[in-house]
Formats: C-alpha cells, sequence, structure tokens
C-alpha cells in the first residue's frame, strides 16, 4: 500500500495569495446614516436594536456586525461594541473564519476581555457540537448536507490543509471524527495504511474523507485523484466502504461520488 502526497495544485509550490479582507456591512450603523428613525436625541429607537429586530423579524435579518455584538452583549467600559465587533470581522476575514479561532487568536483586540473571549469561543463550540450531535443520531447516507455543513464548518476556513476521516457504522452514524493528517498551504502527507488500520480499530462499517483546499478552489488535482482511488481500493479488502471523498472549500464542496469518482 503506497501513501500519498494529497495537493489542490499540482503546479510548483508558491506562496498562497493574502486572503481577501471581508467587506463588513453594519446594517444599524448604515440605518442610522440613513434616517432619523434609527436614531432619537443621540440614542437608538428601540425597535432599531439587533435585540428586538432579531425578536421581531428573526436572525437572518441581522449584519454579521450586529451578529456578534448580540454575543457580546457589551464592550469593555469606553470600547464600543460595534466597533469591537467590526474589529473582529476585519481581523478574521469573515465569521466562518471566526469559528476556527482560539483564545490567543483574540489577543491584542482592544475591548475584549477574557470573558468575552471566553464567551465567543463557547458559542463557536456549541455550533460545532450541535452539527455533530446531528451527525450521530441519523444515517449520513441521507443527509449530506448535514455532512458538508458540519465540515465546512470544521475545516473549511482552516488556513493549512486538513485531511479528516469520518468513521461509521453499519447504519452509517456516526463512530468518530478524526483528523488523519495535516499539512502546509499547498502539500500534505496522507497516509493510507493508518486510515485502514484505524477503521479497523474503531470498527468502522464505511467511511467518508474529506480534506480542504484553502485557496477556496475545489476542484480536485491528480493527486487527490490517485489517493482517493488507492484509499477506496485499500479499503474494500477489509470490508469497508468510501462512501465518498469531500474537497471543502469556504464556500463550495467537490464530491468525487457525486462526480462518478474520477
Amino acid at each position: 500500500m503506497t501513501d500519498h502526497a494529497c495537493t489542490h495544485d499540482d503546479a510548483p509550490t508558491q506562496a498562497p495569495p493574502p486572503r481577501p479582507r471581508a467587506r463588513v456591512v453594519d446594517a444599524a450603523r448604515e440605518s442610522a446614516r440613513s434616517g432619523p428613525s434609527a436614531l432619537v436625541r443621540g440614542k437608538w429607537h428601540k425597535n432599531d436594536m439587533p435585540r428586538e429586530r432579531l425578536i421581531e423579524r428573526g436572525p437572518s435579518v441581522l449584519s454579521d456586525t450586529e451578529m456578534i455584538v448580540l454575543v457580546l452583549g457589551s464592550g469593555l467600559p469606553g470600547h464600543d461594541v460595534f466597533d469591537v465587533a467590526r474589529v473582529l470581522l476585519d481581523r478574521f476575514g469573515s465569521m466562518r473564519a471566526m469559528l476556527d479561532a482560539t483564545y490567543p487568536d483574540f489577543d491584542g483586540i482592544r475591548g475584549l476581555g477574557p470573558a468575552k473571549k471566553a464567551q465567543l469561543l463557547a458559542i463557536m463550540e456549541m455550533a460545532r457540537r450541535s452539527l455533530d450531535d446531528k451527525m450521530r443520531k441519523r444515517s449520513l447516507m441521507n443527509s449530506p448536507e448535514t455532512v458538508e455543513n458540519y465540515l465546512r464548518l470544521l475545516i473549511g476556513g482552516r488556513p493549512q490543509e486538513v485531511f479528516v476521516s469520518l468513521f461509521l457504522d453499519a447504519r452509517h452514524r456516526l463512530i468518530r471524527c478524526e483528523e488523519s493528517a495535516q499539512g502546509s498551504f499547498t502539500r500534505m502527507a496522507v497516509y493510507p495504511r493508518e486510515i485502514v488500520r484505524r477503521a479497523l480499530s474503531v470498527n468502522a462499517a464505511s467511511l467518508i474523507v474529506a480534506h480542504n483546499h484553502p485557496s477556496g478552489a475545489v476542484q480536485p488535482s491528480a493527486s487527490d485523484c490517485r489517493l482517493t482511488h488507492t484509499l477506496r481500493d485499500a479499503l474494500a479488502l477489509i470490508d469497508v466502504q468510501l462512501i465518498d471523498h469531500l474537497v471543502i472549500g469556504a464556500d463550495s464542496v467537490y464530491s468525487f461520488a457525486r462526480a462518478g469518482w474520477p
């Protein structure tokens, strides 16, 4: 059984382009500029506050900035919470990228103390655990959208390549999800024999594997295709089915199974 280097680009390695910063749209502040109804004598009109708008119209009407404002609740004394939210989005580029943040990643942001950092991390972990719980209670063969959402949340915003294996039972429910390999921006060594060994040790009946492309482009490389076929054949020898290999981008997903295993 051979080992493979899984890459998202067969061209010579080069430094990745800088990730573009997201354009932050602060709906509440834009509303304040657009008409007198948002502010009354220098104060927010109650109906224009994010919390009240969420209660009346649902969370989808809020901007990313307002969602973060609601999570934070308030900034430290002397720091406007809207300014803190905009700085957060400016640093990470998007809410999606914030999901991969660790505690030290929030260092240096004025107006964000230890309690607020912990609060943000807790909210993000709740989102991950919620999807994980869904996957453990249903057949993933009938929930491809849940799988893709979970993997986008898990590895879609990672700055380096990560290869993950989802080990499933005979009813295609999740047994466990593990990182099988980590790499650089452009290259990652994946060892099929280790994935086969783990499948045997957790008594998996089938697998879904996935890796991300930090560039955002999800078209698989020739190395991705070779790895997929090698892993599929190796698992078949121990009577374990490879259900799919997904390539995860920031906004899209490529499925080898849907593409007919090219």
